[in-house]
């Protein structure tokens, strides 16, 4: 697990693969390999003191910080594309395609219930939802395993999707360009989060800490009354979160924890999530593009995964190396902030059925 640690590090630090979330994941994982008391509990300390880490776990175990970052998200975040073209949310659900292929898959390779769907919301693409379905739904003991397959999956956004968009696409078909999105006024962009919020969280409440902190910290970005509240939430506040909930889901990869079959399982079910969930938006897109008679350009579909902004940028890359003049970056992040809300409900569908609150 040191050497996997070290791994983690190189990549994030050499190749620049995700390093914000990558660099205290793998410190983590190297801390409690070296000094496994760092992430020692309370009820197993003989003075009932816990180690540094475990106190950071808590936080994640009771989805305080999963939801922050929620709202760093979206006070980071333009919905204006996915407002400009409402079609984009149907791009978004249609890469949630993988999250319930992996849950299915979960259930046939023996995990029970509970287990497949914490596991599923890998194919999301999207970490902090991965934690807080897994705390919620009570999957801590696999939780590690899940949070670094997710996360590592999102650093990885740029190598796994692309030849997957070109095996389902034609180079045709990767040229088309499309036209420009129309402007969205102020009044929309305050709107929407507003009206998002009223409505998936009454339909679907379980989706409130999630859907909530993404609109609200969106909200502070778009009214532009509260510029110190959108400055703390898009940065200070953001990093400081993300060095605690990566350090501290670092911290669960124990060698005994996490070198097992199991964990195996877990990150190659991850892995198919994501395929089919890259594939299920590209296959929307396709099939979007003869309705509309080549209008849309299916490699955005592939960023309906919620890996914002990088999967959006791999659409860009991608349609660039067919027409370097072709532009797709804009049109991509409709479908790649759905996936966002896409990832949320389907957390929340799975805590509903699972009799979650």
């Amino acid at each position: 697990m040191i050497a996997v640690a070290c791994v983690f590090l190189y990549l994030a630090i050499a190749k620049e693969f995700e390093p914000l979330l990558l660099i205290p994941i793998a410190f983590g994982m190297l801390l409690v390999n070296i000094y496994p008391d760092i992430m020692l509990s309370t009820k197993d300390s003989a003075n009932g003191i816990g180690g540094l880490l475990y106190y950071f776990y808590l936080l994640d175990e009771w989805a305080i910080l999963p939801s922050l970052i929620f709202m760093g998200v979206g006070a980071m975040t333009d919905f204006g594309p996915l407002i400009a073209n409402p079609k984009s949310f149907l791009l978004g659900a249609a890469a949630q395609l993988g999250i319930y292929a992996a849950y299915f898959g979960a259930i046939v390779m023996g995990f029970n219930g509970k287990a497949a769907a914490a596991i599923s919301i890998i194919g999301g693409a999207d970490g902090p939802t991965s934690i807080f379905l897994a705390g919620k739904l009570g999957q801590t003991a696999i939780m590690g395993p899940i949070a670094v397959a997710a996360y590592s999956y999102m650093s990885l956004v740029p190598i796994i999707q692309p030849p997957i968009m070109k095996l389902l696409t034609t180079e045709k078909e990767r040229k088309i360009k499309m036209g420009q999105l129309r402007p969205v006024s102020k009044l929309e962009k305050i709107l929407f989060p507003i009206v998002i919020t009223i409505v998936v969280c009454m339909i679907l409440p379980t989706t409130a800490p999630l859907v909530g902190m993404l609109m609200l910290g969106n909200l502070f970005k778009e009214c532009g009354v509260v510029r110190q509240l959108t400055e703390t939430a898009s940065n200070a506040l953001m990093y400081i979160v993300v060095i605690i909930l990566g350090t501290s889901v670092g911290a669960t990869t124990s060698a005994e924890a996490f070198l097992n079959a199991e964990t195996l399982k877990i990150v190659f079910l991850g892995l198919c999530a994501f395929a089919f969930g890259t594939a299920g938006g590209v296959l929307l897109g396709k099939l979007m593009c003869v309705i509309t008679r080549g209008q849309i350009n299916p490699l955005i579909g592939s960023a309906g995964v919620s890996a914002v902004p990088m999967a959006a940028r791999v659409s860009q890359k991608v349609g660039a190396e067919a027409d370097p003049t072709n532009f797709l970056l804009m049109h991509a992040m409709g479908p790649n902030v759905a996936g966002v809300i896409g990832t949320a409900v389907a957390a929340g569908t799975f805590m509903a059925v699972y009799g979650i609150m």
